[in-house]
């Protein structure tokens, strides 16, 4: 009997005037982490919602255990003990947790259409220490953090009788301990038979995890690898057609004077006394786990959540900022985490995005002019090698390694003295990861001072002058370039002691 529960053969998928996949074929096994990987739009989630019955396919052949299916819908699909978790989130925020879990599954009473409660308490606690999540299935899904929500979709994944479980980026919002919780996770349905395809840019978890490796690129198979006889050099090449030798190509800089100075910041139970500089030419890492308030003090700074103490300087000057607007003006650009949610108006094309943080520039007389706009838009889509159509796509329909692009460009053309990048490269492609940092070079060598949030240490390591970490709302260690290393950076973000560069 075959272990083989997927097989996709000659997959073909068309959207108006773009072919997205032609020809792809992916098999998955029974208890196997099977990684699919490739830049984006390079087809692996339209692959996927195919899988998934969210997208039909225009020519091919899907068996599942053996047997042809066609899958017209996401309830087939769940039918067939498909299911997916989608990099964004596909939560009912003002539901509980349990009810979210079963959502459509609800447990009655008998055969009354009365809610079984307790029930329902007691299953989803369940799948909860399953996860390794100490939470009470009665909260609600808005009083979670980003990672718990995403935790919650993976418990109501295994809720379900899944035989073929796709996960589409499920830790780019996780701590370290929720992914170690996953991976235990992921190890323990392995040994049940599930079969499950892992979507992710993290080479390191690909590596950790996974058995086999399929790649695609622009839409077409490239090849399958067993993870035991393939490396990072050869998957990098196979997804983007080349080789890229630096994975973090860091230019040596020599930084300036002292660009802006932050004392004594403290926002009530998020920052506590913070206080930094960051000079002219140099890349200021901020490592920390989820919570350490890196996000929080981003805001305050840039006065989206202003602080209720401390003080600001830029080049020695003394600066109010009380909201977004008022950072726009003193020369501080805020590159969001969360790219949908605050960075883009996804249903606005690539032009209006772009022009939106420049609409000064872009206007006379309080008009806008057309000109100026397209002119605009057109210089960031070739400085920044975006992928779409024209300025005149709409941004929701872009990659996400594209809308991270744009939401980079709208904030370029404002020309910041100070850029702080939250996570900038998050969901982002190895190739697309590559044209980001060499950008940060090239903003550093025209005296850029920019700060760098991120959750990925070695890209903190790679791309830093000098790194700060924080640990409920504290600054508790300092590193100069030479001197970090993951062991003292998480020594410190798990509040182990402090540590001041020498």
């Amino acid at each position: 009997m075959s272990d083989i529960l997927l097989e996709m053969k000659d997959i073909s998928k068309s959207f108006p005037g773009v072919k997205v996949l032609q020809d792809v074929k992916f098999d998955l096994r029974k208890g196997e982490l099977h990684a699919l990987m490739g830049e984006n739009g390079a087809g692996k989630s339209t692959l996927m919602k195919i899988v998934g019955g969210i997208h039909r396919k225009d020519q091919g052949t899907i068996l599942i255990e053996n047997s042809a299916v066609d899958i017209t819908s996401p309830s087939a699909a769940q039918r067939l003990g498909i299911a997916i978790i989608h990099q964004e989130l596909n939560l009912i925020p003002h539901l509980s947790i349990m009810e979210n879990i079963f959502l459509g599954r609800e447990f009655t009473v008998g055969r009354t259409p009365w809610i079984h409660w307790k029930r329902m308490r007691s299953e989803a606690g369940k799948y909860l220490r399953q996860l390794g999540l100490d939470l009470d299935p009665s909260m609600r899904v808005d009083e979670l953090s980003v990672g718990q929500q995403q935790m919650i979709e993976i418990a109501k994944a295994i809720s379900m009788d899944t035989k073929i479980l796709v996960l589409d980026e499920p830790t780019a919002a996780l701590t370290d301990r929720e992914i170690d919780a996953l991976f235990e996770v992921i190890a323990s349905l392995k040994t049940r038979g599930v079969g499950m395809v892992y979507i992710s840019h993290r080479m390191e978890e690909i590596f950790r995890m996974c058995d086999r490796v399929t790649v695609l690129r622009d839409g077409q198979y490239v090849g399958t690898e067993r993870i035991a006889d393939t490396s990072m050099d050869r998957l990098v090449k196979m997804m983007v057609g080349r080789e890229i030798k630096d994975r973090f190509p860091k230019v040596a800089l020599e930084p300036g004077q002292v660009k802006m100075q932050v004392s004594g910041l403290s926002q009530k139970g998020k920052l506590k006394d913070i206080s930094f500089h960051v000079r002219s030419g140099e890349i200021l890492g901020i490592a920390g786990l989820m919570g350490a308030g890196r996000t929080e003090l981003a805001k305050a700074i840039c006065g989206v959540t202003p602080a209720e103490k401390g003080t600001i300087t830029l080049d020695g000057k003394p600066v109010v900022i009380k909201n977004p607007m008022g950072a726009i003006q003193a020369g501080i650009a805020l590159i969001t985490e969360d790219r949908k949610g605050e960075g883009l108006l996804l249903s606005l094309s690539v032009r209006e995005n772009l022009a939106l943080p420049n609409l000064d520039a872009l206007s006379r007389f309080g008009i806008m002019e057309r000109k100026k706009e397209d002119e605009l838009a057109e210089d960031l889509i070739r400085r920044l090698l975006i992928k779409t159509s024209n300025g005149e796509q709409k941004v929701g329909s872009l990659s996400g390694g594209n809308q991270q692009k744009v939401v980079i460009g709208k904030w370029l053309a404002t020309k910041p003295q100070v850029l702080i990048l939250d996570e900038p490269t998050r969901g982002v492609d190895i190739g697309a990861k590559k044209e980001i940092y060499d950008l940060m070079n090239g903003l550093v060598s025209q005296g850029v001072a920019i700060i760098m949030i991120s959750s990925e240490l070695p890209e903190v390591l790679g791309m830093s002058d000098r790194i700060l970490v924080m640990h409920e709302g504290r600054i508790t260690g300092e590193f100069s370039r030479a001197e970090a290393n993951q062991e003292n950076i998480m020594h410190c973000a798990t509040g182990g002691g402090k540590h001041v560069v020498s």
